[in-house]
């Protein structure tokens, strides 16, 4: 049986106006995201909806506000220091956000990133994503191999727009192993 995947088009555009924006967010991330999502949110009057994917956990069950219910990858674990992560970003989020005058939520979800972050956005009504770039170092290019990027995979498999912030650069007049 053939399935037909709506593909991006005039008709699936969301609106930016009014319409907030998912923003992808981990422990120790520069507060670069959070701010160039908070002037997004600003110029367009929108909520910013925080989330963070947890992927040592599991989705028990998806709610229509976006949110999910979760539990660990073993049950046996009895592991709440999510909790902890939670909490631990809520502050983080309420320092860097004073004074920017946006409104803003954070999502503590599980399972795979980019599916977790689409079902928010798609719950909230969202009208982009805004994600950090990953940062440069050893073993970049081999983990965005292996591994594609939470950019990547979004703008692949959904038709929202993704706002990817540069966390770090490279210098372009450096010389690289391919100059010699």
């Amino acid at each position: 049986m053939h399935h037909e995947v709506p593909q991006p088009s005039p008709e699936r555009l969301v609106e930016v106006a009014g319409h907030g924006a998912v923003v992808g967010i981990v422990p120790g991330q520069p507060e670069l995201v959070a701010l160039t999502a908070a002037s997004w949110a600003r110029a367009t009057g929108g909520t910013l909806w925080f989330a963070y994917v947890d992927t040592a956990r599991v989705v028990d069950a998806e709610h229509a506000d976006g949110s999910v219910s979760h539990s660990p990858i073993d049950p046996d674990s009895g592991d709440e220091s999510w909790k902890r992560t939670h909490d631990e970003l809520h502050a983080y989020l309420t320092r860097v956000l004073d004074g920017q005058d946006v409104s803003w939520e954070l999502r503590y979800l599980a399972g795979r990133p980019d599916r977790s972050l689409t079902h928010l956005a798609r719950a909230v009504d969202a009208a982009l994503y805004v994600v950090g770039a990953s940062a440069a170092g050893p073993g970049t290019r081999l983990r965005e191999l292996v591994d594609t990027s939470v950019p990547m995979r979004l703008a692949r498999h959904q038709h929202r727009p993704v706002l990817t912030v540069p966390l770090s650069v490279v210098d372009w007049k450096a010389r690289t192993a391919w100059d010699d």
